[in-house]
């Protein structure tokens, strides 16, 4: 049942409740369920905090064991970005798959099943989908996390996932708001900016959260982004012309409100944790999401802290705090009536994969004759962005093996990757791999070695295709997932 710890005054309660922290470790440490019965009202999950299903839905009711009504939230987009299969690689690719093949019911199926999963986990919060307009193809942090460069796509889409996630009882957190698509920094990093009037903003960004909105997405993230046209002085976390008049004024938004990570550089770098957290809540922000990096009691202790102190200093109004921390509890019973409401569903274990399979696109100048011998498979990797992060496997590699016993496979990167990858390969067919081979120009030198020295080179592109197709074939499977690589390795085996 819930407990509060008697003697935790309003305002501090209220300070807990806001606030989404992370943890390390793959149960519930002490400090964390003291929080609990202390006012503390959301738990965000990581990949660090699971191991199998099973251990994920003992750690939710440890959690719920000391607060019944704990909003637990995770980062689970499918595709590239996967918490529940961080160490596999996920079952359902992600938004530019479902983006490419276009079928908004089969993103509603999809989301779906997401769902079903995380809800069967005790997961009730997920902080997707990336309703961003990836317009910019150099983008390093969206890219395939976005379902396109179509700003109807975009929208269309974004509603059908909102819909399939919250069927399962799984609250939708729609991000990154107003639009983190057309920006070339990663604001894990540094401060993102956008220079495009309202008119581009109105029509482009705007319009996918319209659609969420419509579709009653309970959450929306914030994005850390500086857009002048917007606020001159402010990222958009931070800004009352952002959340307060824009998202909840003009666009009538009546649900949660989360930031980003604080701890990321493009606040924490500017302005700290505890500033930051401050002005969030004061420009209309209810949840302070933080725990991605600093996953510790003192985090939650200086951001509780510095809450209370501003209320007291009169730098944020009591009843702003307070209307947050009630936006909190109201989804928290929306979580609640959701999962009593849903029935149970059959699982559809194999949509991830009809999906990725419908997202392939091959090309090739003469017919393609499928494989029947073990190929070389080499990685041309990239730095992977810590949206991503680099503990999910890629590839396809692991697929081709079981389909072609004996495949083997090396990570090359830099200027001698093409070089040392043909020296390991020897006199085997070579399937080269890559990821968004447009943003890295080594890649492409690697490539047109690789391709002058072995013309009938396989390449699978498994980040955005905007490279020109090349290779005895070239398959684009638009997302790094598991069932991805699987898709492709099915084409390379013929089967």
């Amino acid at each position: 049942m819930t407990t509060i710890a008697s003697g935790t005054d309003t305002l501090t309660r209220d300070a807990l409740t806001v606030l989404q922290p992370g943890f390390t470790g793959t149960t519930a440490p002490d400090w964390l369920l003291r929080r609990l019965g202390e006012g503390l009202a959301s738990v965000g999950l990581f990949g660090r905090n699971i191991a199998s299903p099973e251990q994920l839905a003992a750690l939710t009711a440890q959690l719920r064991a000391e607060r019944d009504d704990v909003l637990v939230a995770i980062d689970e987009e499918g595709g590239d970005v996967t918490r529940l299969e961080v160490r596999t690689g996920s079952s359902f690719p992600g938004n530019n798959a479902l983006g490419a093949v276009d079928d908004v019911e089969l993103t509603r199926q999809v989301a779906t099943e997401l769902g079903r999963r995380l809800a069967a986990c005790g997961v009730n919060l997920n902080w997707a989908p990336s309703a961003d307009v990836n317009s910019n193809p150099s983008n390093p942090v969206i890219g395939v996390r976005s379902f396109g460069a179509d700003t109807d796509l975009v929208a269309r889409h974004t509603a059908a996932y909102v819909t399939g996630l919250q069927s399962a009882g799984v609250a939708a957190c729609t991000k990154h708001f107003p639009g983190h698509g057309d920006t070339a920094v990663d604001s894990h990093h540094a401060l993102p900016r956008i220079d495009v009037d309202t008119s581009v903003l109105q029509n482009r960004e705007l319009t996918p959260f319209r659609a969420a909105i419509a579709a009653g997405t309970r959450a929306v993230m914030s994005a850390h982004i500086l857009i002048p046209a917007l606020d001159p002085d402010r990222p958009a976390t931070l800004s009352p012309h952002a959340l307060t008049e824009l998202l909840r004024g003009e666009l009538g938004y009546d649900g949660l409100i989360v930031t980003d990570g604080m701890e990321m550089q493009a606040i924490a770098g500017t302005y700290g944790i505890e500033r930051g957290s401050v002005l969030a809540v004061a420009a209309g922000a209810d949840a302070i999401c933080v725990g991605g990096g600093l996953a510790d009691d003192e985090t939650v202790r200086r951001l509780r802290d510095a809450l209370v102190s501003a209320v007291r200093a009169g730098e944020l109004p009591e009843e702003r705090l307070a209307d947050a921390a009630e936006r909190v509890r109201a989804l928290a019973r929306w979580t609640a009536a959701a999962a009593a409401a849903d029935t149970e569903r059959t699982p559809d274990t194999e949509v991830g994969l009809r999906a990725a399979r419908r997202a392939l696109r091959t090309t090739a100048a003469e017919p393609f004759t499928p494989l029947t011998e073990p190929p070389y498979v080499a990685a041309l990797t990239p730095v992977a962005n810590i949206a991503v992060g680099d503990e999910t496997p890629w590839g396809v590699a692991a697929e081709l093996f079981r389909l072609l016993p004996g495949t083997e496979t090396g990570t090359f990167a830099g200027e001698d990757a093409a070089r040392t990858a043909l020296a390991a390969a020897g006199s085997r067919r070579i399937v080269a791999v890559v990821r968004d081979e447009h943003r890295h120009p080594w890649m492409t030198s690697a490539l047109d070695t690789l391709l002058s020295a072995r013309p009938d080179t396989i390449v699978v592109e498994m980040g955005l295709p905007q490279a020109t197709p090349r290779g005895a074939l070239h398959i684009a499977t638009h997302g790094a997932a598991r069932v991805c690589g699987r898709a492709a390795a099915e084409v390379i085996a013929g089967v």
